[in-house]
This record gives C-alpha cells, sequence and structure tokens, in this order.
C-alpha cells in the first residue's frame, strides 16, 4: 500500500469510527469527547432530480440544553488588597455587586506572570505542562519553557466552540511564541486559531492605552476614538465597546446560542494610564503612604470577612524604602503614582461594569456565569524604588531625578507619559502577604481576588469561600457548568488530562470539603509547594525591579516553612523548628517539579532569548509590525537604514522605517517632502536631522548611517542623513538606548503604528512607493 493510500485508509477509518460514536444522537445524547463532533450521516434518499429526491438538513452541533453564558474576566498586574471588594482602598463597585449576588474566593492562586497565567486559565493544565513555564518574551527551548502550547492541550474556548458556543476573546492574548507572532504566521497560537471566533486585542504583554498596537483577527489594526473623544478615550473604554458590540450582535444573530467571552483588560499593567478626570477623582487619598496603606487594608480585610481575624501583617522587606524615609518631593510623586494606578483600576472597574450591563440589557444575566479574577499574578514590582514617568527608561537603567517627575506631575498617566509606581505601592497592594508580582514562591505573587456569580445556580450569595484553589481549576468547572466533559481528542490529537479541579462543589456550600491537597508553584528561579495546610517556599534572590543578569549567588536562598491553614499571611517562619517536615515538603516539590517540566531552574532575565540573527534585512512595505525578538540587534551598533522609494508628482510624505513609540525611538520618515530622521533619547533629548529641499518627483535613494562610538552600552553617535547619495545633515547623539527602546511598540515599516516616535500624528504611512529598505549592523 502506497503512503498516499494508506493516509486515505487513516481518514476513512477515522471518519467510520467517529460516525459510530454519534449514530443519530440527539444533541443531548451526541458523544462530545472526540472533537470536533462529525456531522450526522446523510439519511435522505438521491433520486435522478430534486423532486424524486429526499433531503436531509444538516443541523449545526448544539450546546447542551441550557448551558449558561460564560464571561471570563482577567485584570492584569492587581494585588490582593488593592479592590475594594477585597479591602483595599481603589472602590471597584462591579466587583462589589457580583461578590453581593456570588461568591468571593480568599484562598485563589494564580502563577506569577502573564503568560503562565492566561496559559493555566484557558487550558487547565499546569502552566511548566503547556510549556508556558514564563512569559512568552523569555521563552527558553526546554520543554516547560517554549511558550507553544501544545496540541494536546486544547483552550476551553475550542472545546466549548466545537461544542455549539459562540466564542470571543477581547483584549490582552500574550500566548502566542515570539517567533510566531509575526504577520507572516503562522497563526496557530493566535487566538482565532485557538477556539475563538472572534479576536481584537494586543497580542503581548502590555500595550499604552491611548496609542495601542491593536489587533482584529490577525490584522492590525488602529484604536478609532469617537468624535471629540480623542483626549479622553483610552483602550479600557474600547475594549468595553467592543465586547458589548460582540454581545450585541451575537445575541442578534444567535439568540438562542450561549457564548463564552473572554475580557482581558491591559489594564492595571504598566503603563498606568487613564482619562484624567478619573486619576484626579483619587487626589490626596494616598498621601498617608504605603506602609500605613497595609495597615489600612488588613483592617479593611478583616472587617469584610477577607481574612481570619489573627492574620498578621508581614514585615516590609529591608530593599524596600519606608515611606517615611522618603524626601517631601519623592512623596509628592509616588502619592500622585498611586493616584494614577488607583484612577485606572476604577476606570476598568467601571467598563467591565458596562459589559456586564450590556448582558443584562439582552436578559441573558441570570443564565451567565461571570468569573472575575482581579489579578492574573500580584502587584508589579518593577517599577522601581521611585517609579518612572517613563518606564522604559527605568528598565534601561536610566532612572528620573525626582526633580524632572515632579515637574511632570499634572501630566501623569496622560498620552505623553508611561508610568509605573514605586516597588513600595505594590508590595502595599498586595497586603498582608509578602513579596507580589514575579517572586512565585511567595503568595504576594500567587494569591488574587476571585469572584464568582451565576444568579439562576449560585444561591448562597454574599458569602466567601475559603478552599485553595488553583487557576487550573477554572477551565475544568466551566466545562462542568456547561455540561461538557473534558476531551479525549480534539482534531485528532489525544488530550493530557486537565490537572484542574472544578469548583462546582464550593458553589451550594462554605464547609465542601477542599478537592486540591498539592499545588506547586515556579516562577524565574522562586519556588514553593503546597500540601495539605503546608507550604515550603524559597526565592531565587533576583529581585524585580533590576533588570540584570542573574549572578552566581542566585538560587542560593534558604527554604521556609509556613502552615498556612493556621497562618494565613505565612507571616511565621518555621523551617528551623520543624526541619523534617522542610524536607519532606522539598522532595515533594521535586516530585512536581520532575512531573511537570519545571526544570531547568532558571532565574535569568538576560540572555534567556536571543534576537533575530543577521547582519543584513530588507524589508518591504509594510512589512513591519515587529516585537523586540524579530528585530535587528542595532542597538550598541553601528548601523545604517536604506530606503528606495519612488516619489510621485505630487510629493509624498510618511514613514519608511521606526521602531519605539513617543516615550523613546526613531524614525526615518518624509514631511513635508523632506527626508527626515529623529532620534528620542526617552524624552530626554530629541534629535533630528532632515534635508532642507523637498525631494523631486522619481526614485530616490534615502540613507540614515548611525556611526557608534563604542566602549561598552548606551554611548554616543553620530547620525548622517544622505540623499542619492549626498550627505545633506548630520548630528551628534551623546546618548544611545542601553536595552531597547520597547518591548511592546512595534518595529515598522512604512508606517509607525500606535504611539507616534516622531513629530506627526500617527500611523503617518508613506505615500509613494517604497521598493524596499535595507537595514544593515556595520560592526
Amino acid at each position: 500500500m502506497s503512503y498516499s493510500a494508506f493516509r486515505t485508509f487513516l481518514s476513512i477509518s477515522a471518519a467510520a469510527l467517529c460516525t459510530l460514536h454519534q449514530p443519530w444522537l440527539s444533541a443531548q445524547d451526541i458523544d462530545r469527547t472526540v472533537l470536533p463532533i462529525p456531522p450526522a450521516p446523510f439519511r435522505g434518499t438521491v433520486g435522478t432530480t430534486y423532486a424524486t429526491s429526499t433531503p436531509s438538513p444538516a443541523s449545526p452541533v448544539e450546546a447542551p440544553a441550557g448551558a449558561p453564558n460564560v464571561l471570563l474576566v482577567l485584570i492584569d498586574d492587581a494585588g490582593f488588597a488593592q479592590s475594594g471588594t477585597f479591602g483595599g482602598l481603589i472602590p471597584t463597585p462591579t466587583l462589589d455587586r457580583l461578590a453581593q449576588n456570588g461568591l468571593r474566593y480568599t484562598r485563589f492562586h494564580v502563577n506569577a506572570m502573564c503568560s503562565p497565567t492566561r496559559a493555566s486559565l484557558l487550558t487547565g493544565r499546569n502552566h511548566h505542562n503547556v510549556g508556558m513555564g514564563t512569559i512568552t518574551n523569555w521563552s527558553t527551548d526546554y520543554p516547560g519553557y517554549n511558550a507553544a502550547i501544545p496540541k494536546s492541550a486544547a483552550l476551553v474556548s475550542e472545546v466549548l466552540r466545537d461544542n455549539g458556543y459562540s466564542t470571543a476573546a477581547i483584549g490582552k492574548w500574550h500566548l502566542i511564541p515570539e517567533r510566531e507572532n509575526t504577520l507572516s504566521g503562522p497563526f496557530d497560537h493566535w487566538p482565532t486559531h485557538q477556539g475563538f471566533n472572534y479576536y481584537y486585542g494586543f497580542l503581548n504583554g502590555e500595550t499604552s492605552q491611548w496609542f495601542p498596537e491593536l489587533t482584529l483577527g490577525t490584522q492590525p489594526v488602529e484604536m478609532v476614538a469617537p468624535p471629540g473623544r480623542k483626549d479622553d478615550y483610552t483602550l479600557n473604554e474600547d475594549l468595553a465597546d467592543h465586547a458589548i458590540e460582540w454581545i450585541r450582535s451575537q445575541k442578534s444573530l444567535a439568540p438562542s446560542k450561549p457564548f463564552f467571552l473572554y475580557l482581558a483588560t491591559g489594564a492595571t499593567h504598566t503603563p498606568l494610564q487613564a482619562p484624567k478626570a478619573w486619576i484626579d477623582r483619587f487626589k490626596g487619598q494616598f498621601d498617608m503612604g504605603w506602609d500605613r496603606y497595609r495597615e489600612l487594608a488588613l483592617e479593611r480585610q478583616k472587617k469584610l470577612g477577607i481574612v481570619p481575624p489573627d492574620t498578621k501583617l508581614t514585615p516590609r522587606p529591608a530593599s524596600i524604602p519606608a515611606w517615611d524615609s522618603l524626601s517631601s518631593d519623592q512623596k509628592k510623586v509616588a502619592a500622585r503614582l498611586m493616584e494614577v494606578f488607583a484612577g485606572f483600576m476604577a476606570q476598568t472597574d467601571h467598563e467591565i461594569g458596562r459589559v456586564i450591563d450590556a448582558i443584562s440589557a439582552t436578559g441573558q444575566l441570570d443564565n451567565t456565569l461571570i468569573v472575575y479574577i482581579a489579578g492574573d499574578n500580584g502587584a508589579s514590582l518593577e517599577g522601581g524604588l521611585n517609579g518612572a514617568v517613563n518606564a522604559m527608561s527605568e528598565i534601561n537603567g536610566l532612572p528620573e531625578e525626582t526633580s524632572s517627575m515632579l515637574a511632570k506631575l499634572d501630566l501623569l498617566g496622560g498620552p505623553r507619559t508611561t508610568p509605573h509606581y514605586p516597588v513600595g505601592w505594590a508590595w502595599a497592594g498586595d497586603a498582608p502577604f509578602q513579596w507580589g508580582k514575579r517572586i512565585g514562591s511567595h503568595l504576594g505573587a500567587t494569591r488574587d481576588p476571585l469572584v464568582v456569580s451565576w444568579p439562576s445556580r449560585i444561591k448562597t450569595v454574599g458569602e466567601v469561600r475559603t478552599q485553595f484553589e488553583d487557576v487550573t481549576d477554572i477551565a475544568p468547572t466551566i466545562l462542568e457548568v456547561a455540561k461538557v466533559p473534558q476531551p479525549v481528542s480534539v482534531d485528532g490529537v489525544r488530550q493530557q488530562p486537565m490537572d484542574g479541579i472544578s469548583m462546582t462543589s464550593t458553589f451550594d456550600s462554605a464547609t465542601a470539603p477542599g478537592k486540591r491537597t498539592t499545588q506547586y508553584f515556579e516562577m524565574m528561579g522562586n519556588r514553593a509547594i503546597y500540601n495539605d495546610g503546608w507550604i515550603a517556599a524559597a526565592r531565587s534572590g533576583l529581585l524585580p525591579w533590576i533588570y540584570s543578569t542573574a549572578p552566581e549567588s542566585m538560587m542560593q536562598q534558604p527554604w521556609e516553612l509556613y502552615n498556612i491553614g493556621d497562618d494565613y499571611s505565612e507571616a511565621d517562619d518555621l523551617a528551623v523548628k520543624l526541619p523534617a517536615k522542610l524536607h519532606q515538603m522539598q522532595a515533594l516539590f521535586d516530585t512536581e517539579a520532575k512531573k511537570n517540566h519545571v526544570y531547568p531552574l532558571d532565574p535569568r532575565i538576560a540572555g534567556r532569548q536571543e534576537r533575530v540573527r543577521g547582519k543584513h534585512f530588507t524589508y518591504y512595505a509594510k512589512t513591519g509590525h515587529l516585537y523586540l525578538s524579530m528585530t535587528p540587534q542595532y542597538e550598541n551598533h553601528s548601523h545604517a537604514i536604506t530606503a528606495y522609494v519612488d516619489i510621485p508628482a505630487g510629493g509624498a510624505d510618511g514613514v519608511l522605517l521606526a521602531d519605539g513609540a513617543e516615550g523613546g525611538g526613531f524614525s526615518l520618515f518624509i514631511k513635508n517632502g523632506r527626508p527626515t530622521y529623529t532620534y528620542n533619547f526617552f524624552q530626554r533629548t530629541i534629535t533630528t536631522i532632515a534635508a532642507h529641499d523637498p525631494l523631486p518627483p522619481g526614485p530616490a535613494k534615502i540613507r540614515m548611517q548611525f556611526d557608534y562610538d563604542g566602549g561598552g552600552v548606551g554611548k554616543g553617535a553620530l547620525a548622517s542623513l544622505y540623499v542619492n547619495d549626498k550627505l545633506v545633515d548630520k548630528a551628534r547623539i551623546e546618548h544611545t538606548v542601553p536595552l531597547a527602546f520597547s518591548f511592546e511598540d512595534t518595529f515598522d515599516v512604512g508606517e509607525d503604528s500606535a504611539s507616534p516616535v516622531g513629530n506627526y500624528e500617527s500611523p503617518f504611512p508613506f505615500t509613494g512607493i517604497i521598493r524596499h529598505v535595507d537595514f544593515d549592523i556595520l560592526d
């Protein structure tokens, strides 16, 4: 038998087996463990004409009777003690409303960074088990860290879609391996190829609220503000608008079909941005500082029954300054940055409320399961000790002077800043726990608020649930309430078992026995193991606000031991008192780590992922929208950009090649017919060189040569601009980018998407013809 004949035989046999699974079964009796569900066999008759034939109408797959709609909401980078619903000082009335009509879970756990939590949330598997040991941007080639969710771990969206649900994802994705995050594909890990019929949002880890990098399906798009709203319309509102539009459309076109909507906001991830009216609501409300904030939050948590009455407040780490040690000006800046964060979170909760109101307006709220997770990890400790007006400047090791930040106080959160708040505020937002985002060894990074509401099903409303739950439990819970089994096979691929356990038993009873007895945690070498009320933990030692290579002393921090059944906040370390118990827990971690592909532990940030290799690159318009790892490594190198263009009779303007954003970057463009190059050094200095005369019609060669001084990183350079091989302008640039202009604003050819680098309005597409653009690394 030939290979092609053998493949045909296999496909026919598989189809026959699937048909045997579903012989004339009703919608409630079909086998839903093998997906997609095959269509019913033709049961009509075929004569020579339609008059002598009997049709056999093909019915689409229907969801099980009574299957609810599902709204899954995920907030970004929010801590346990930030939302008012869980004792924080930021009002979250939408979350309050859901809690009053649902349940609050106070021992719910996530992973310590964005992509890993999202992978576990949507697959129901431990993050290393699906290759998402860290964020996609820091992937490596080891099985637990390759950032490629395997076909053996179908997302809950795929399972629901194949069982008769309408599906949509709106907002942050952050689950695509960076090598696949280009417009040339492959698109296997993009939302519309993983079970979502509709996608609108941003694909990477963060984006500007004012100038977001957006994708509709698989195509880049720009956010369009309603008329007259350019100065106060941000991504938060835009995502809600698209969610509302999709809900209304879905209930108009398929009213009897349940929906699954995954709404993942960009908030409250940096850049912290919101309309000024939202920010100003909190003026003066955080002047007490982060130490007092933690005390107030714990008092509120106890009153609300969020934490046990005997919960202790864990002490401030020595590496985080006391509020009282700050100068008066530092306090003013820090307090305003917290006001920006609070406005951002409050606006986010409001916009989610609009989406829920839209569901209610369709008459569907009673039969909608709403899962609202207020944080994909703890609050972000990545903002530096003093915070930042320009977050990428801080990451590049260029902290801003307090006086400079003070001068921009009224601009914070607006379109010209990309702020982050100080580490102290993030630590306060994780009260009563230790640490925060990235430090997956401790509850400050892994315990976040969860509220579940389902009016037609959950009757014990307003109660608190204290069972130990994990983010992997959400997917099996959704499938159970949808009356859909976990599939055995999807698209011909046998499925690996879900690690999550359905939480539905807790819907009816606060005393329902907890089903999860063991759970490991690991992020960037920070690791922990939970078992029957005990947790053992060890930090890597690398602090999240320090971007550097991991020194050899990493991974040498001592293990800690806590009885979190009695010690809710991990305040009393029992490692010295109970060494035998600690050793037992360490052995259990090793077992779980080996089982779940956690090894090798790797605390590094730098050196984890290479940039695209090569010295010569050729681009054709429009071939941009490239994230950092897919761009030439021009930083700290001499390089040249050469554009070959045709200028039409009426002239042409627009961007030829740009990288970065208004907060920092470079752009080679033509404006008023004149070739121009701008180098924006994090808004500290902006250097522009330009031709004196406009280009005449016809072909033109525009070249920018960047001669780097060498001798280290971030040194100076000479930028020279040539038109048709003639030098037209040059300028000295005293300081250049040491690391990267942006992780999220893309490298673009033929336009400058999202936030503009130069003195123009983005995307400023080139109106002539780009034959090609060469990018050469010269040293």
